[in-house]
């Protein structure tokens, strides 16, 4: 017995000898210690976080050569190759920021191009997810950023002056045709993708690059992940539904897979809603990824996305409430993006890809039947490299297919179909001609040929920016741009021409120890608008034209505050348009003069937690009384919004997220609408277009499995 217990003391004495504790502490290139930093031994589930003071603490039974790992959102990967002997190892790390990730809300990003880059803004998935009031929307987000103008109604992007159809969605280079999801009447639609599927959201406010076109004031350039490292799954259970992802990763690909559930209906059972719902929104989307690694240089990506989503609700007369009808919608959607780059040698890369896009709407109004499919094909290929140390060149060609339907087959009448099928090729070439170390001019050209017009178009567009010290920068661009008119024009007159714009844009920039200085003026002219003739709907011309012209400034500190970042826009908008069925240029009803915004996030390591704060004004929107004797003569009182939000994480693998939007409940109105015909009084009855509540409140829990327990979704929230 004596012999037995004894052996037992010799096994856990070997077993305790056999574990090597890992000590030390994290800091930032300045000395400041990093808390919450992930701390672990590579391809082991050993690994803890750094504390307050940045100091960490585990043990591990591994022996031999292993690869101790730090990671910090927002710093760049730390590793170094450790011998685990069963010594006490000492770690002294110091990490440094990923500079042109965290400091880049404009492209320029400590290098300078006379480009769209110039005035391109960068998000990353984690400046998106963690902007309060944005819910995890991309459109949300930007929406804070200096250019846009907050369309409460709609949720979509509205850029200087534009409506939200001229702002184009771009995956990899190819189009998205319709990247918002369904929305009932008078209510804020989301963004199809989720901002984790990229590493990187490319906002241009103008003057882009001629590879984008059929985008007339903005392109929203969505760059997705590369090849996954880690195998992980990850859950979230949410007060509006629920997901589960899985991510599996092999030695040259990985595969990601999602499948989500929203059912928004429970949580509007609770909360009274401006809108009569019979049945409130319910969908469910799948969505994969595929990313294959081809020889050296080569890369394969593939993406899917399927959603199915349906709502049905009372619209109610202006003038007598209790006469209502009945409307009900389905939608089903596809798109499958299939995308491919290669390095050719050290100066030459070719890239390019295929993506289509099903959009089909189901809809019931009492008994009349309308069913309305969108589909399109974009093909692409693009050739860029550098000539000479001097002149680098972007060129390519592209083929765009678009076919739409609308059939109506209304009660006791005969059933009305149209629609048309667009076919637009195109080709761009692209020149950056260094001049000197402080000059640089891009200059492009864009042609495409129309088959419902049989017609050849040239837009010219050129670039220059000039480096004024070590990091500012002036910088001047004009480019035409054009887009084919809505569907919904489209589809009852063919022929119609292009809408288009000229832009002309003036920026100084200045970015310098984290801190980014932005202000840009611009004006744009548009010429080719639609417009109803003789106010005729159905008798559409391209006699429409207007201006926008503005002022826009920024500011954006991760610097001056520990663990804080924040950023300050402001948008001064001056704008007319003589389209559609106004009787002369007035401002659009979706434009206001004066948009201002304040985001604040701040990192408490004490509590764990990442809490936002996001402030939104916006002045009064012109609207159109016909009880008035002026036109378009009314305003709508200021929008103001206050949201906030938090991020707990009581383990390195779960997070608790809550976010409220317009905290202090205020009564925003987004504009009026009004009967078609007058009372017996001659008066016009009307009413206000409000938020559907007041406030929206969101809980989710979200916790993620894997190897390296450190990886959690906050990123990707």
């Amino acid at each position: 017995m004596k012999t037995f217990f004894t052996l037992i003391i010799l096994t856990i004495s070997n077993l305790g000898s056999g574990q090597t504790k890992l000590t030390g502490q994290i800091k930032d290139e300045k000395g400041e210690p990093i808390p919450g930093a992930n701390v672990f031994l590579l391809n082991t589930y050993d690994g803890t976080t750094s504390d307050v003071d940045g100091k960490f603490e585990f043990s591990s039974a591994e022996t031999g050569k292993q690869i101790f790992v730090v990671k910090f959102v927002g710093y760049k990967e730390f590793q170094q190759e450790v011998e685990l002997t069963g010594q006490t190892i000492v770690i002294r790390a110091s990490i440094q920021e990923e500079i042109n990730q965290l400091e880049a809300v404009t492209i320029t990003a400590g290098a300078f191009g006379a480009s769209d880059e110039s005035r391109r803004t960068i998000f990353r998935a984690v400046d998106i997810a963690t902007t309060a009031g944005a819910t995890a929307d991309i459109a949300g987000a930007l929406n804070t950023l200096p250019g846009t103008q907050k369309v409460g109604e709609e949720g979509r992007l509205f850029v200087r002056g534009g409506d939200g159809n001229e702002a184009r969605t771009f995956i990899d280079g190819l189009v998205v045709l319709d990247a918002y999801g369904p929305s009932a009447p008078n209510t804020p639609s989301r963004g199809r993708f989720l901002p984790f599927m990229f590493k990187g959201t490319s906002f241009s406010t103008g003057g882009y690059s001629a590879e984008y076109g059929q985008a007339l004031s903005s392109a929203l350039v969505l760059d997705s992940r590369d090849k996954s490292e880690i195998t992980r799954t990850d859950i979230g259970i949410m007060s509006v539904g629920a997901d589960v992802a899985h991510t599996q990763v092999w030695d040259r690909s990985s595969l990601a897979a999602k499948i989500q559930y929203t059912n928004i209906r429970p949580y509007f059972g609770l909360i009274n809603q401006e809108i009569d719902w019979e049945l409130p929104p319910a969908s469910i989307e799948a969505s994969s990824a595929f990313r294959q690694q081809i020889g050296k240089n080569g890369l394969l990506k593939v993406f899917g996305n399927l959603n199915h989503a349906s709502y049905s609700l009372y619209n109610h007369a202006i003038e007598d409430y209790s006469i209502k009808q009945l409307y009900d919608l389905t939608n089903d959607y596809s798109y499958l993006n299939g995308f491919y780059k290669q390095s050719l040698n050290d100066k030459w890369s070719v890239r390019g890809g295929m993506s289509y896009t099903f959009n089909r709407n189901d809809s019931y109004l009492d008994a009349d039947h309308t069913v309305e499919v969108d589909k399109g094909i974009h093909v692409k290929a693009v050739a860029e490299g550098s000539l000479s140390d001097q002149v680098e060149l972007r060129t390519g060609l592209e083929l765009i297919n678009h076919n739409y339907r609308l059939t109506i087959d209304p009660v006791n009448e005969v059933e009305f179909e149209n629609g048309f099928n667009e076919v637009i090729s195109a080709g761009f070439v692209e020149a950056d001609v260094f001049a000197s170390n402080n000059f640089i001019t891009r200059g492009g050209l864009r042609v495409e040929y129309n088959n419902l017009l049989s017609k050849i178009f040239t837009d010219p567009r050129i670039s220059l920016a000039y480096k004024t010290g070590k990091q500012g920068q002036v910088s001047l661009a004009y480019g035409k741009f054009r887009q084919s008119p809505k569907n919904q024009y489209l589809r009852v007159n063919n022929s119609l021409e292009s809408e288009k714009a000229d832009h002309y844009i003036l920026n100084y920039q200045l970015i310098t120890n984290s801190r980014t200085f932005r202000i840009e003026t611009y004006y744009k002219k548009y010429n080719d608008l639609i417009k109803f003739n003789h106010g005729n709907a159905n008798d559409l011309t391209n006699n429409g034209k207007g201006y926008a012209k503005g002022l826009e400034l920024f500011w954006r500190d991760n610097r001056s505050i520990k663990n804080v970042d924040y950023w300050v826009s402001y948008s001064y908008l001056n704008t007319e348009r003589d389209y559609l069925n106004t009787p002369f240029a007035v401002a659009p009803t979706f434009a206001s003069a004066h948009n201002f915004s304040v985001v604040y996030k701040h990192f408490v390591s004490s509590l764990k937690s990442q809490l936002g704060m996001t402030y939104s004004y916006t002045s009064g929107r012109p609207y159109n009384d016909p009880n008035m004797d002026q036109f378009n003569a009314e305003k709508t009182k200021s929008y103001q919004d206050l949201s906030v939000n938090i991020s707990y994480l009581p383990t390195s693998q779960i997070i608790v997220y809550f976010s409220c939007t317009n905290v202090l409940g205020r009564d925003n109105i987004f504009g009026y609408e009004f009967s078609t015909t007058p009372d017996v009084n001659g008066v016009y009855a009307g009413r206000a277009i409000r938020q559907p509540a007041p406030r929206f409140l969101f809980l989710g829990i979200f916790i993620t499995l894997s190897k390296e327990k450190s990886v959690n979704q906050l990123p990707t929230l």
